[in-house]
């Protein structure tokens, strides 16, 4: 983990708000000058701390209104058939996140689709191209809160 002081977490704090602000404003915000703190980023950037900058999409505005989110279990636990499973998932841009849990379920998917016929699409191609056990889909019916911003 990198040392970090509480310049540090509030240069952190204010990208998460808002990457695209200019240095000019992150500066007056955290009370320093501009080129401390592109030094400060560079730094955090440098040891992986911040990594790739995107743009957040507003899915609805783009018509996708079905958010899944896709409990697996398999009863396959080979090397093959994770490989096979991790490139399906990556080839798929349908799903957002995918993670691999502990406990009874397996894996778990967030997929974010047009409809509920685009995830029948999906979900009749990903078991085309690896066996799973069960699979069990829970539309999501409000986002109630979405961040990627960790709490610092």
């Amino acid at each position: 983990m990198a040392r970090m002081d509480e310049t540090d977490r509030n240069i952190l704090r204010a990208l998460q708000r808002d990457a695209s602000q200019s240095l000019d404003d992150i500066a007056k915000e955290v009370g320093s000058s501009k080129t401390p703190v592109w030094n400060r980023i560079r730094k955090m950037r440098e040891a992986g701390v911040i990594g790739k900058q995107t743009v957040v999409l507003d899915a609805e505005a783009l018509g996708f209104e079905a958010c899944f989110f896709v409990l697996i279990r398999t009863s396959e636990h080979e090397a093959a058939w994770q490989q096979a499973f991790l490139k399906a998932l990556k080839e798929r841009p349908e799903v957002q996140e995918a993670h691999r849990l502990a406990g009874d379920i397996d894996y778990i998917l967030k997929v974010r689709v047009k409809n509920a016929r685009a995830y029948d699409s999906f979900y009749q191609a990903l078991i085309s191209e690896v066996r799973v056990h069960n699979v069990t889909a829970l539309l999501s019916m409000e986002e109630i809160k979405s961040t990627t911003a960790l709490p610092l």
